[in-house]
């Protein structure tokens, strides 16, 4: 197995014009920005993995840490990762307690005790609460797994603080409550997922 397999998030123009007409000030950036890539990961494993790589650092230091991994460790699989030591992964650029979470989860899901392609059929909803079971998975990792792998389409992560921060930017605003971020968030529904993708794109412009 090479590196691990990446695709872009698919949209259509009737989904931009949705959001235009639901959010003039939003179509106007995504005029301006034009179709985005957004690079997602179709295998769940390898994308859950990617997530909790992502956890609390940057981008670019994710990016770093994710292609170290694939380099030293090999295939991104649950079986793979299961046999590494813990030192092995946590010397790929990763906290301890990351690798430990990693190496746990990895045993789990190779083992069969949790069955992480069950979470393909069921709502998002169900998907957060079956993810956040595994210890080291919040509500954030699991909404980045909806959208960067299941290609759900509303999804708004209050809990990310890059689409904060491309809300705040959009609208001139110099804070943001969760208020507000809420009704954002049902004003591009059933959409959100493709607005988070521009709002990521604004927050870094």
């Amino acid at each position: 197995m090479g590196p691990v397999r990446t695709k872009f998030f698919e949209f259509t123009q009737d989904e931009i014009d949705y959001l235009t007409e639901a959010d003039p000030q939003l179509g106007a950036a995504m005029a301006r920005l034009g179709k985005i890539e957004r690079v997602i990961i179709p295998d769940l494993f390898a994308a859950l993995i990617h997530a909790i790589v992502g956890q609390l650092i940057s981008a670019k230091a994710a990016a770093t840490v994710w292609e170290r991994m694939q380099n030293r460790l090999g295939e991104i699989s649950a079986h793979n990762l299961a046999r590494q030591t813990i030192d092995e992964i946590q010397a790929c650029g990763l906290t301890m307690k990351k690798a430990n979470c990693i190496h746990a989860i990895s045993s789990s899901i190779a083992e069969g005790a949790f069955l992480l392609e069950e979470v393909r059929d069921l709502s998002d909803r169900e998907v957060i609460q079956k993810l956040t079971k595994l210890h080291g998975v919040g509500t954030w990792t699991a909404e980045m797994l909806l959208i960067n792998c299941l290609e759900r389409r509303d999804v708004v992560s209050w809990g990310d603080i890059a689409i904060r921060r491309g809300m705040m930017k959009l609208y001139g605003l110099d804070s943001i409550t969760k208020e507000q971020f809420e009704k954002y968030r049902q004003r591009y529904s059933p959409l959100g997922s493709i607005a988070s993708i521009y709002l990521w794109e604004i927050s870094f412009a």
